[in-house]
């Protein structure tokens, strides 16, 4: 059994993509067509761009919803390799809106539509540098839990993403982290400030809730033709309506990738395919499980390899 996985924010790189645009002529199309809707010149960011202009949120979301959405359709299309006949699709944050879009819940207008605004949303949610994300390593999620617990009237930080054993990331405002950051100093624990100017998947992020609402609630939602495992619930989701309630309350919710990808394992998922730039996720999956299996395709090398298989 496999799944097959989407990557989220911090995956993107300049040039990602650019093997299949220059090779399938529908590729070409798709990103003509995401430049059309969002009245800018998305291609040549992803293609050419500068990396600060990629790395600005509602650049950063379409964009990497895009080459995905053009590789997963190029495999559909050159390779043998059956992607919808996976048990599960998985996205981490945005991620999950194209697995949604190549499961055919939403259409790729509208998902190109609702992540732009969801990256505007997201990056204007709190003012510029008053808010910031840090991951922390080597430690599990309840010790993690805990620091937060009896430091309740210290500091206000919040699990954003649970992202495997041993990398969790933190959000919070710059003052809280500061003060979190010196708890961990003092415990001896590692910990990473991440190239983020807002707390993501937080209660901070309610002024973009309240944005996404209404544009969620009013997008023509299809049941998925595969089970999308679900960032809040960590589990398989198929019901449109319930998956819209989902992807609002994902916007301040903790991605929970750890416990998706083992409820996946634990439902006899042993092969795990990352579609879209980057090797981000399947790195988290082998911290999770090393003994399932992990193919990427983010080039037309990935590709061939999956040809001869």
């Amino acid at each position: 059994m496999f799944s097959v996985i989407f990557p989220g924010q911090g995956s993107q790189f300049i040039g990602m993509g650019r093997d299949f645009y220059q090779n399938f002529s529908y590729v070409k199309e798709y990103f003509n067509n995401a430049d059309e809707i969002l009245k800018k010149n998305l291609s040549k960011i992803i293609l050419d761009g500068s990396k600060d202009e990629l790395d600005k949120t509602e650049n950063t979301q379409p964009a990497i919803f895009l080459v995905s959405y053009s590789i997963f359709n190029v495999i559909k299309k050159e390779t043998e390799l059956k992607v919808n006949t996976a048990s599960y699709f998985a996205g981490h944050s945005l991620g999950e809106y194209s697995a949604l879009c190549c499961a055919e819940a939403i259409n790729f207008n509208q998902t190109i539509n609702l992540l732009m605004h969801r990256g505007k949303a997201m990056q204007n949610a709190v003012p510029n540098g008053e808010g910031g994300m840090l991951a922390v390593l080597g430690i599990e999620i309840d010790q993690i839990n805990l620091i937060l617990k009896e430091n309740i009237n210290n500091f206000s930080c919040y699990i954003a993403n649970d992202n495997s054993n041993g990398q969790v990331v933190i959000s919070g405002k710059i003052d809280s982290l500061e003060n979190f950051s010196n708890e961990l100093k003092k415990k001896n624990i590692k910990f990473v400030k991440l190239p983020v100017s807002a707390p993501f998947h937080c209660p901070l992020m309610k002024n973009a809730t309240n944005k996404m609402i209404n544009l969620i609630n009013e997008t023509n939602f299809n049941n998925p033709n595969i089970d999308i495992m679900s960032n809040v619930t960590a589990k398989p989701q198929n019901n449109s309506k319930e998956i819209k309630r989902l992807l609002i309350e994902q916007i301040e919710k903790t991605v929970r990738w750890r416990e998706s990808i083992t409820n996946m394992i634990d439902n006899g998922v042993n092969n795990f395919i990352e579609i879209g730039p980057g090797k981000v996720l399947s790195g988290l999956i082998k911290r999770i499980d090393r003994n399932v299996k992990l193919n990427q395709i983010n080039n037309l090398t990935d590709l061939k390899s999956i040809k001869n298989d």
